[in-house]
């Protein structure tokens, strides 16, 4: 359990109850249309769907937050939606989150969408998925109006979390002033980044990168197991802690203090690895919240990521099923 106890992980969860965590960046509203394929089109070469089912889940920060919440810490969820019916969805999805666990403060407007992802599925298989939203950066009145809300609920918090999708939230003004607020209040932060303004993180506490996205930003591979080329890169972020999540290689974690800490997979059936990384920063900042090492925080997303996976779709995940699923890791040693 690479140290970390079932009783050391039930302590953790308690502790991060009420701990209050800011997560700021791009919301989603991810949408399922499921069905049978029973024959082609006689119009085009391409499948058609009979949809039987349709539902709707939070994604990309939104999902962040309310991971948080499930978790059952409070959150303070800071991004945009349009005035749309996706964004009216979000709102409603996001007031019903874990019994007001959840305060959204979101800037709205009507000439932009809100970021919306249709997946039709058939037969657990994905056929295909439409987007639609805009994706530069918010215009000078929104990112105004965020950086205002910033300063009314970055202080105080326990940890912020900027989780980054590269949909015109995170403008490097927005980040600059939160890790500005951040600092000035001695709030820990954690970003889960994107390719767009990777480099404009510099001084985060916890830089939670995937293989890919790192890869991608400093064009090289990834050598996860050479300990001087992820110094190398935690050096160019500026972080302090660099958590790189390695799909099924699980996790490595390199600190300014030189030392690295390496979280296998945890071997369980893969169902669907949708939102897997939201779920990663999401228990990274409740277990920091409760005062938790950075370590001891990677392991215990280790075995949210494993149980999230198993779920069908984007999915939250709550405290008994981790302390569960770490009482069963222990049983099995």
């Amino acid at each position: 359990m690479s140290g970390l106890t079932a009783e050391r992980a039930a302590e953790i969860l308690a502790g991060g109850s009420g701990k209050r965590i800011v997560v700021v960046g791009d919301l989603m509203l991810d949408v399922y249309l499921a069905g049978v394929v029973s024959r082609i089109s006689p119009e085009a070469p391409v499948p058609v769907v009979q949809v039987s089912e349709e539902r709707i889940a939070l994604g990309g920060a939104a999902n962040v937050a309310a991971n948080v919440a499930a978790l059952g810490a409070h959150c303070d969820l800071v991004g945009y939606v349009g005035s749309d019916s996706a964004g009216r969805q979000i709102r409603s999805t996001l007031a019903a989150a874990d019994g007001g666990a959840l305060t959204a403060y979101l800037v709205e407007r009507d000439d932009r969408p809100t970021t919306t992802k249709t997946r039709v599925m058939a037969r657990r298989q994905q056929v295909v998925r439409f987007d639609r939203e805009h994706d530069h950066d918010l215009a000078d009145d929104c990112t105004a109006e965020l950086c205002q809300i910033l300063r009314d609920t970055i202080p105080g918090a326990a940890v912020l979390v900027l989780e980054d999708y590269n949909k015109g939230v995170l403008s490097p003004v927005v980040i600059c002033t939160a890790l500005e607020l951040a600092k000035s209040s001695g709030v820990p932060v954690a970003v889960d980044p994107k390719f767009r303004n990777i480099f404009e993180y510099q001084g985060a506490d916890i830089f939670k990168p995937n293989a890919f996205e790192l890869a991608t930003a400093l064009g090289m591979p990834v050598r996860a197991q050479d300990d001087e080329w992820l110094e190398n890169a935690r050096k160019r972020f500026g972080c302090e802690h660099l958590l790189v999540t390695l799909g099924e290689e699980g996790m490595v974690l390199h600190s300014a203090d030189g030392s690295t800490f390496r979280v296998p997979a945890l071997a369980r059936e893969v169902f669907d690895v949708s939102g897997a990384g939201d779920t990663v920063i999401a228990t990274v900042a409740v277990a920091v919240a409760a005062g938790a090492s950075v370590r001891e925080a990677a392991v215990l997303a280790n075995f949210a990521a494993g149980i999230e996976v198993a779920k069908p779709g984007v999915a939250t995940v709550r405290p008994a099923e981790i302390k569960a699923f770490a009482a069963a890791l222990a049983a099995a040693e």
